[in-house]
């Protein structure tokens, strides 16, 4: 009996811990790997870096890095001249918000997908251990997935798309642990949201903060070369 050629999916890959477990989870379930990751010139561009290693670590079969310069909108201080908030992770939406990042950047992958024949879409979004971002909701996912097969020639036509969020109820620490096993290297991965010029997490961000958290509370070595301590 001649097995079933597994499925492409398409990684939705920033460079940071999330998006890097969830692709590792992505190719445990015996998917073949499409990588996107979004140069939007924002102020963290080390995380372009990270993506181009955790792609090879991962062993993706084509990634794709393309630009769209969201710093031309404005409207956070990942793609403007606004201090990112050093003071801990608070209530609100904080202004590292990047204005319908993940929709857009969901549907740059949809589009990708429905192209190259792959149905299934992996987002390391989480909404535990995060910083209240409204596109990180299931709400918002389930949506989205709702519109994708509603706006596309294959959906239309019953050939569904499928948005995985595999890291959706799993805290940081939960995530943490999974890269342990799975055998990842977290050190290659990028959270900062406002790195030193020398290379290193600043250790004050949200993104640090959250970061660091998980590690310890998973009982796991962190392997963040951090400016100052979370």
């Amino acid at each position: 009996m001649v097995e079933d050629t597994p499925k492409h999916a398409v990684l939705l890959l920033s460079g940071g811990l999330d998006s890097m477990v969830t692709g590792g989870l992505a190719r445990e379930a015996g998917y073949r790997l499409f990588a996107l990751t979004i140069d939007y010139n924002q102020r963290h561009r080390i995380e372009l870096e990270a993506a181009a290693n955790v792609a090879a670590a991962l062993g993706v079969e084509r990634h794709i890095v393309l630009p769209l310069d969201l710093s031309q909108f404005g409207g956070s201080a990942l793609t403007a001249d606004i201090e990112v908030p050093k003071t801990g992770v608070g209530d609100d939406i904080p202004v590292t918000y990047v204005p319908a990042r993940n929709t857009i950047f969901l549907a740059l992958c949809l589009g990708w997908a429905e192209a190259a024949g792959a149905r299934d879409i992996f987002i390391g979004v989480n909404a535990l251990d995060y910083s209240g971002y409204p596109d990180c909701r299931p709400d918002f996912i389930r949506s989205f997935e709702t519109m994708a097969n509603l706006a596309t020639k294959a959906g239309v036509e019953g050939d569904r798309f499928t948005v995985h969020t595999p890291l959706l109820d799993m805290s940081k620490a939960d995530i943490a642990a999974e890269a342990a096993r799975l055998g990842l290297d977290a050190g290659m991965s990028w959270s900062c949201y406002d790195p030193t010029a020398d290379g290193r997490h600043c250790g004050l961000c949200d993104s640090c903060r959250l970061r660091a958290k998980g590690f310890i509370e998973a009982g796991l070595d962190d392997p963040t070369l951090y400016a100052e301590k979370p």
